[in-house]
């Protein structure tokens, strides 16, 4: 079984997979620029930034290369969109964070994280659709719950621990962390039902779905 694996009609894909990507990075910068929240994940990013000046698109990127070290026990195999996942959604939250964007307001910030929040969850959708590979947080869950855990028990446990531990940093928790925790599901759910090309809708139940969203 090769460790890189590479489907075929990849580069049919490619155009999906880098729509997604981006639209995931834009998503997350707006949520940051909102103030009012993050995922998990991007809590325990923030956190990590604030403590040691990385800008956090960079985080990211090294939180991701790290977790591919848990990959390498569970036997997981990389796919053209993981290496991707781990470059770009970075690069593309650092390089829109230069932008001079600061909503100020209640009604502009909630806005903005109302928008940040969709269009990360429909990235989110459209990326995992091109069917070229999971991200390194989803892959690191994926593999875990193969060896025999619940799926449901590992995303909780990984969710938990990350939102406490970006929290204790300094990354902000707040009602956007709640609206992404109701939202990235459906949302994702009916994005893959349109432009799903690697088949998981098929073979994956919503629940599974909802749970394969928590790195994104």
């Amino acid at each position: 079984m090769p460790f890189l694996e590479v489907p075929a009609g990849t580069l049919r894909r490619i155009p999906q997979l880098l729509v997604g990507l981006f639209l995931c990075g834009l998503g997350d910068a707006l949520m940051i620029d909102a103030g009012l929240g993050l995922g998990p994940w991007d809590v325990l990013h923030q956190g990590i930034s604030r403590h040691t000046g990385i800008p956090i698109g960079m985080v990211v990127i090294l939180v991701g290369v790290v977790l591919f070290l848990g990959w390498i026990p569970l036997r997981q195999r990389i796919g053209v969109g993981t290496v991707l996942n781990v470059i770009l959604i970075g690069l593309t939250i650092d390089l829109l964070l230069l932008v001079p964007f600061e909503p100020s307001g209640l009604f502009a910030r909630g806005a903005a994280l109302l928008v940040g929040d969709v269009l990360l969850a429909a990235g989110a959708g459209i990326y995992i659709g091109a069917g070229l590979g999971t991200g390194p947080r989803d892959g690191l869950m994926t593999g875990l719950v193969a060896r025999g855990l619940p799926l449901r028990t590992v995303r909780t446990a990984m969710e938990l621990t990350v939102l406490v531990f970006g929290w204790l940093l300094g990354g902000t928790v707040g009602v956007g962390t709640i609206l992404f925790a109701l939202s990235i599901g459906p949302i994702l759910h009916e994005v893959l039902k349109r432009c799903d090309r690697g088949q998981l809708v098929s073979e994956t139940t919503e629940g599974d779905l909802d749970a394969a969203t928590s790195g994104a």
